[in-house]
């Protein structure tokens, strides 16, 4: 057969699929990149990040509805797996020590901001002392001098 005879046997699918080749080849990868990222900002600036949230969400709806949730166990372990093997098992540890530094210093300062909160809420009800400045150290009155403690 020559083209003459093909024309038209081609799909849209099939056509798409052939210019996305020919364009990858002659720009590269990096060119689908470069026009995913501006795409999507211009996407975010005129809906807002909800957009993705609401889509991403209702993808994952669709999925589990079609596949189950036996689908994620699975494709959650596969990527386990292949960090594990791409990056080690100290990976792991790693992130695992950096988020529970994280974790830690997350409740040290949710800890000084709640007693930041009480010390002023105390002080507004002793009659209006200044509330202490976050991550400063607390400030003691110094003791009243009397003939002989000095």
């Amino acid at each position: 057969m020559s083209d003459k005879d093909n024309k038209g046997s081609m799909t849209v699918a099939e056509a798409g699929r052939k210019g996305g080749e020919t364009v990858r080849n002659e720009r590269g990868r990096e060119f689908y990149e470069t026009i995913g990222r501006k795409g999507g900002a211009t996407v975010k600036a005129e809906r807002g990040r909800s957009f993705y949230e609401e889509i991403g969400r209702k993808g994952g709806e669709t999925v589990k509805a079609e596949r189950g949730a036996k689908f994620y166990e699975e494709i959650g372990k596969k990527g386990g797996d292949r960090v594990k093997a791409t990056r080690g098992p100290n990976f792991y540890e790693e992130i695992g020590r950096k988020g529970g530094q994280k974790v830690k210093k997350l409740i040290e300062e949710g800890k000084r901001a709640a007693l930041a909160a009480k010390n002023a809420q105390e002080a507004a009800a002793a009659g209006g002392a200044a509330p202490q400045q976050e991550g400063a150290a607390p400030v003691t009155p110094p003791e009243p001098t009397t003939p002989g403690n000095e």
